[in-house]
């Protein structure tokens, strides 16, 4: 009996997993933060010790992310009637203005070495900054794939966000692997064009995330793909005879549906409320996005005035 309850595992909210990946990230870069700081300094490597404060950057940013996961799953109250899932989409914005900034800032110590032109004064970086940038590269990937998985299942879009930040230090540390290999081999200006590349990727992931969120802060239609979807299951429904309005519009990540079906005008209230129902069941049944519906019905054979 002990044996078979200690097989069974307790069911984690999204709330629980999402923190809990949250913290095992900020606890992994703290771990690799120190060991890039070490490296950088004892492998007299500038290249690395920008790398550790690019880590320690994602550390501070995936706090928060765990502040936005929890404040996003608290219940409903009087000053937020709605729930507070939007305050995931500010923790994703926050997020993008972090990611940009490391873009921004990576590139343009690119373009100083370039411009300054002083390669030859620059000290050779030892063997232990080389390991600590394909150890980086290694441990950031593997932590993309970590949180981007979570924050699928949770549908999480800080946690997504995140994640990317996570592959942006790890694009990052190539381009440091570069740079110290090249350095060490006597090129050092591969360390800034490496630089330069990755910056424009970090860039272009930043607008994406920043765009994705604030077009879910802004009540944005869902895609036309998904309204069709919903089209089919209404219509599929027993006594509805067609569709008059269909609007939908996402909540952080959640999605409500406003939607007005013609039904027979000559049956009673009951009755219609009865095909109400079963639509808004239908819809948050076979879209589990869908936080809320609302459904109106419409009678088809509306007498006329003078009757």
């Amino acid at each position: 009996m002990n044996k078979n309850k200690k097989m069974i595992k307790k069911e984690l909210t999204n709330e629980q997993i999402g923190i809990k990946v949250a913290f095992n990230t900020v606890m992994v870069n703290l771990i690799l933060t120190a060991f890039k700081f070490f490296a950088g300094i004892f492998g007299n490597s500038t290249a690395m010790i920008a790398d550790a404060v690019h880590s320690l950057s994602d550390g501070l940013t995936t706090i928060f992310v765990m502040i936005g996961i929890k404040l996003a799953n608290k219940k409903p109250d009087k000053e937020h009637p709605y729930g507070h899932e939007r305050f995931e989409c500010v923790a994703a914005i926050i997020m993008s203005v972090a990611l940009f900034l490391t873009g921004v800032g990576i590139g343009w110590a690119g373009i100083q070495q370039i411009l300054s032109d002083n390669y030859e004064e620059m000290p050779v970086p030892g063997i232990i900054a080389l390991v600590a940038a394909v150890l980086t590269i290694v441990v950031k990937e593997a932590m993309y794939w970590y949180e981007r998985a979570a924050a699928i299942k949770i549908n999480s879009s800080a946690l997504l966000a995140d994640a990317w930040h996570s592959r942006s230090d790890s694009l990052s540390s190539i381009g440091s692997f570069f740079g110290i290999l090249g350095a060490r081999l006597g090129f050092p200006i591969l360390d800034s064009i490496a630089a330069i590349i990755i910056s424009v990727f970090i860039l272009k992931v930043a607008i994406d995330i920043f765009r994705v969120s604030v077009g879910k802060m802004t009540d944005k239609s869902c895609d036309d793909e998904t309204e069709g979807k919903m089209r089919e299951v209404i219509l599929a429904q027993e006594d509805v005879q067609g569709i008059d309005l269909l609007k939908t519009r996402m909540f952080a990540d959640k999605i409500y549906v406003d939607v007005e079906i013609c039904a027979d005008g000559l049956i009673t209230l009951h009755e219609a409320h009865s095909i109400a129902h079963t639509v808004h069941d239908a819809i948050e049944t076979e879209f589990p996005k869908v936080k809320h519906c609302s459904v109106h019905v419409n009678p088809v054979d509306l007498p006329d005035d003078s009757e």
